[in-house]
């Protein structure tokens, strides 16, 4: 699939900034500043995500990952993976997301959350008072909230760039250890 909307030329400070941070200015950018308004707001919202600090870095990872595989958000999934490298992730686990449930590598906890997050991916949800009541009674109401929140701007953010066409930019490339691919369909529904 190609991008459906081309890309919008970028203010150069903000191409040269991101291209600094980086290594590439990110194509979602490139797509949604058509609408510099959206743009700005969705860089400024996800800023402010970034600085959340309630519920541990990791297992939002794996859960962005988890999101990104479900919704098929390849570009996501990509840049997921390659920011669990710089957050000094385990990679071996990060790797593993796409096919957590086949996989032996998640702690009970993760694996909750990597469950959570898929539930508030599916349309309907489907998360259950059993799972948000133990997560909560593991991380905690601020923890919980934040997850929560995360999640769904999780969700939007996997949305539009799967909606606008973006793919796979190869950030992950960088990586030491292969991304897992994800299982098919019937592998990756429980029993």
């Amino acid at each position: 699939m190609a991008v459906r909307v081309p890309k919008a030329e970028l203010p150069t400070a903000l191409r040269d900034s991101m291209i600094e941070q980086l290594g590439a200015v990110p194509e979602p950018v490139e797509v949604v500043w058509h609408s510099p308004k959206a743009a700005t707001s969705n860089l400024e919202f996800s800023a402010k995500v970034g600085e959340w600090d309630a519920a541990d870095a990791g297992l939002k990872s794996f859960a962005h990952m988890a999101v990104a595989a479900k919704v098929g958000c390849s570009w996501c999934l990509d840049v997921g993976y390659f920011q669990a490298q710089n957050q000094e992730l385990d990679l071996a686990k990060a790797s593993q997301v796409p096919r957590w449930r086949t996989s032996d590598v998640f702690t009970p906890l993760e694996r909750d959350v990597l469950e959570y997050a898929e539930a508030m991916t599916d349309t309907p949800l489907t998360v259950t008072d059993a799972l948000y009541a133990g997560l909560l009674a593991r991380l905690g109401a601020p923890a919980m909230v934040e997850l929560t929140a995360f999640i769904a701007f999780v969700n939007m953010a996997t949305r539009n760039n799967s909606a606008n066409g973006i793919e796979s930019q190869g950030f992950s490339d960088a990586c030491a250890i292969p991304l897992a691919a994800r299982p098919t369909a019937d592998v990756a529904s429980p029993a």
